[in-house]
């Protein structure tokens, strides 16, 4: 098995390639949907998920596709299982394995995910399903007095016994560890608790005995917060969280998969690109985005059968520019962008 969770987490950051994060749950892609008018019920998520998946030439930028529990026991209009319908197409299905953040207990203003109660036996029935790998998200908030070392280190522990879970049950985990760009904070302030964060991850992983090589990292990037009067441009970005990754990353980890965190989907393909421009690194860097990936695909898609065809094509034209992204290639004047 340990043979073949590396092959699998080689292949999730295969060059010129990333993971499509399609994992919203069924109140968040509620909120979407009412975003465009479009009536959130099983069927018509089903069917944006089916539109989504079914893109022609997804696999040539897509390694893998992240479900939600609803998803991946849904199947194509055809009546194909998503996860079989995915491997068929040389893409590896995924599963979002936790229940979400959680107010942290006497930590005001802090959150702790959940999920571990139960998670082998779930881990166990997502393996039959045909999933390949997962993903567990922390989040940590920059604010007044936090995060807290409690947040850090509840997080991190929680981040890491998923991930020997994980690779007890036969998955990649994918381990992501968010510090939010919501706030006013700097660049520099991000910078340091996205340091003590993957600082703090990184001891856990080593204390619950998770192989290096059968995980792949996705974390933010190191970006002022989002109500912060001076943004950082794209090359202090880009260097400031490489600057962080080789601060705290093994080189073992064989890819780093960023999250776009709520940043427009043009801004979060000229962050990777830049990045991937300043190699050679260690890991090999790629992106697991959502919104920046789905956005101009649900607008294009409306809800409509007959837009299916041009959210394929919204959806494919932002793979193909973060593919040229994750190779230092990208041109926003190109045809892949």
């Amino acid at each position: 098995m340990a043979d073949d969770l590396t092959t699998t987490a080689q292949a999730l950051v295969a060059p010129g390639k990333g993971v499509l994060a399609a994992d919203e749950s069924t109140g968040t892609i509620g909120k979407r949907f009412a975003a465009i008018d479009i009536e959130s019920t099983e069927e018509s998520r089903r069917a944006y998920r089916d539109a989504l998946l079914s893109t022609p030439d997804l696999a040539e930028s897509i390694s893998g596709v992240i479900m939600y529990d609803e998803t991946i026991r849904q199947s194509t209009s055809d009546g194909i299982p998503f996860p079989k319908m995915l491997a068929d197409h040389g893409i590896l299905p995924g599963i979002k394995v936790d229940t979400g953040a959680k107010d942290l207990a006497l930590a005001p203003g802090e959150k702790v995910t959940e999920g571990l109660d139960g998670l082998r036996d779930r881990i166990a029935e997502y393996v039959e399903l045909g999933a390949k790998f997962a993903k567990w998200r922390a989040v940590i908030t920059i604010g007044d007095g936090i995060p807290s070392a409690t947040c850090i280190d509840t997080n991190a522990h929680a981040l890491a016994r998923y991930a020997a879970l994980c690779q007890e049950g036969g998955l990649v985990p994918i381990v992501e560890p968010e510090v939010l760009m919501d706030g006013d904070h700097s660049i520099e302030r991000c910078f340091e608790v996205t340091e003590a964060t993957q600082r703090a991850v990184f001891a856990a992983l080593a204390i619950q005995r998770v192989d290096l090589e059968q995980m792949v990292l996705k974390p933010n990037m190191v970006l002022s917060g989002k109500d912060n009067e001076r943004q950082a441009d794209v090359e202090e970005v880009a260097t400031q969280t490489l600057r962080c990754l080789r601060r705290t990353v093994p080189a073992a980890v064989p890819g780093i998969a960023f999250l776009s965190g709520g940043q427009g989907a043009d801004m979060a393909t000229e962050h990777l690109n830049a990045m991937s421009a300043m190699g050679p690194h260690p890991w090999v860097l790629t992106f697991s985005y959502g919104r920046a990936l789905q956005d101009p695909a649900l607008v294009a898609w409306k809800g409509e059968e007959a837009n299916r065809d041009a959210g394929q094509q919204a959806l494919s034209a932002r793979c193909k520019a973060n593919s040229a992204a994750s190779q230092g290639k990208y041109r926003p004047d190109s045809a892949a962008a």
